[in-house]
């Protein structure tokens, strides 16, 4: 019962959503000691708790590739598959960073095109630092805005085979996406309003002391 599908999922992509993972690595997350005594029976609530514990985000590590415990909860995920309303609750909350990276990588595999680009491009103003288990076994730092560049740009992650994403000029062409304004745009934006903010109080003082030296 464990290793299924809950009955009310929705095929994803054409397949049962565990299958987005490859069999070889879903069978050694069954095989693993943490699924066997942490997500048997689990509830989305009772990946939500586990995922504010964690420590880290990857996949399998080591010469036997052994799964992450991030690897097992998102499995647990796509065999759940918690409504909507509750992915972008989880997205939207800034208090578990290591919550919102498993919901991410979550979204990109089972959302359209269009939801992904408008969920996740937000989220590269996201700069907090997260700690990615390499498949040596060995840590190190990768920032949420980069996982979310990876999550957009890359055909996998955590040798997870990610869907096909449409690029996104092609949906911009076809008007199913505003241009992009990167943060470094906004940015300069932001500064030049300020500029011309300030420019225009020095004016307005220089003004009234030209009025004030006429009285």
């Amino acid at each position: 019962m464990a290793n299924r599908t809950v009955n009310t999922a929705l095929y994803v992509h054409g397949t049962n959503p565990q299958y987005l993972i490859d069999k070889t690595y879903r069978q050694r997350i069954y095989d693993s000691l943490y699924w066997k005594e942490h997500c048997f029976g689990l509830t989305v609530t009772g990946v939500m708790e586990k995922a504010v514990d964690l420590s880290s985000i990857g996949g399998c590590f080591g010469r036997t590739n052994r799964p992450t415990e991030f690897f097992c909860l998102l499995l647990k995920l796509l065999q759940l598959q918690p409504d909507r309303q509750m992915i972008d609750a989880l997205i939207d909350q800034d208090d578990f960073k290591y919550l919102r990276a498993l919901v991410l990588v979550y979204f990109r595999l089972t959302e359209k095109p269009k939801e992904i680009y408008s969920r996740l491009e937000p989220l590269y103003k996201d700069y907090r630092k997260l700690r990615q288990r390499m498949h040596s076994g060995k840590h190190e730092i990768i920032c949420m805005d980069q996982l979310v560049d990876k999550l957009l740009t890359t055909q996998s992650v955590f040798s997870i085979s990610l869907p096909l994403l449409t690029a996104r000029r092609k949906m911009e062409d076809l008007g199913e996406l505003p241009p992009r304004i990167s943060p470094l745009d906004e940015s300069d934006s932001d500064s030049e309003s300020d500029s011309m903010d300030a420019q225009s109080r020095s004016g307005s003082s220089s003004d009234d002391g030209e009025e004030q030296e006429s009285e």
